[in-house]
């Protein structure tokens, strides 16, 4: 067995400066909130006014959620070991931040279905391409890690996990809470914890691009590879909208499928021009990328 090396008592110290090492000190700092302080009582209130097919709407949205943060909770655990593994310690310390916080929004979204009574089964939610994605492509690419840490297949991970479940497919369903719900003043309770999140992933979604450029300075080609996942998946949030709105054009709250498409294709083209910006960098400035530039919140 190697010989271990302690960093932090080494000339070499903690990485303080580093673009890890921050995202860290912001989760210590934001990412302290707790989903058992938040009052639904308003949010049983309003979930009694509104019609049985903008309930229906509305869960969809909390089931896909709840087993979306569920699944990232249990398909992290093989990103920290190869991280650990590799010694890179300022990122494993931001990493334990991340599995709490996924564990925290998994809990936040059984609180809500608790205060609105919904406490029977969900799964008839997870369409075909849902489940293709957080019960097939998700779990089977993070696996992978526990007998691959190549370049490739971490690149893999973090463009499935970070760039397109947390960067494309949650920020439209935070889009879409917000344009059926805070336009109409309901659910505040539901809207303070997703906006609680929103913040939250925003970090995760920066340590994946980080994570990618890093890899992408180091090794290239590996662009190419995660501009040809990225197109693969695309199809994939598109039919997730899709089914979404079952076959309407307008949802059930007066929002456009339209919006949501052209929300979901923005969000694709965006972590895709993020990561282009490594090529060419060299590997000290991707650690001094600064937070604005990595959209954290």
């Amino acid at each position: 067995m190697e010989k271990r090396t302690i960093l932090t008592t080494s000339k070499r110290g903690l990485q303080e400066d580093s673009f890890p090492f921050r995202l860290f000190q912001k989760a210590k700092r934001h990412g302290i909130w707790n989903p058992s302080d938040i009052d639904f009582s308003q949010d049983a209130k309003d979930w009694q006014t509104l019609t049985r097919e903008q309930q229906q709407d509305i869960l969809r949205l909390i089931s896909q959620f709840q087993a979306g943060e569920e699944a990232v909770t249990l398909d992290l655990l093989p990103l920290i070991m190869t991280i650990a593994k590799q010694g890179r310690l300022e990122e494993e310390m931001f990493l334990t931040t991340f599995l709490y916080e996924e564990a925290k929004h998994t809990e936040f979204f059984r609180l809500v279905l608790n205060a609105i009574g919904e406490k029977g089964d969900l799964a008839h939610f997870h369409s075909d391409t849902y489940q293709k994605i957080f019960y097939e492509i998700l779990p089977e690419t993070m696996a992978r890690l526990e007998h691959d840490q190549s370049p490739e297949a971490i690149a893999e991970a973090a463009t499935v996990y970070n760039m397109f479940v947390e960067g494309v497919m949650a920020e439209t369903g935070y889009y879409s809470f917000y344009q059926s719900l805070e336009e109409l003043g309901l659910m505040p309770g539901l809207l303070q914890g997703v906006e609680n999140l929103k913040r939250d992933e925003s970090r995760h979604i920066a340590y994946g691009t980080f994570l990618l450029q890093r890899l992408i300075c180091e090794h290239p080609h590996l662009y190419e590879l995660v501009e040809a996942k990225m197109q693969e998946l695309a199809p994939l949030a598109i039919r997730i909208n899709q089914e979404g709105f079952a076959g309407r054009d307008i949802s059930e709250f007066g929002h456009l499928l339209e919006n949501t498409m052209n929300f979901t294709m923005k969000q694709l083209s965006v972590r895709m021009d993020i990561l282009s910006r490594a090529r060419g960098k060299k590997i000290e400035e991707i650690y001094r990328v600064s937070d604005k530039e990595m959209g954290v919140l």
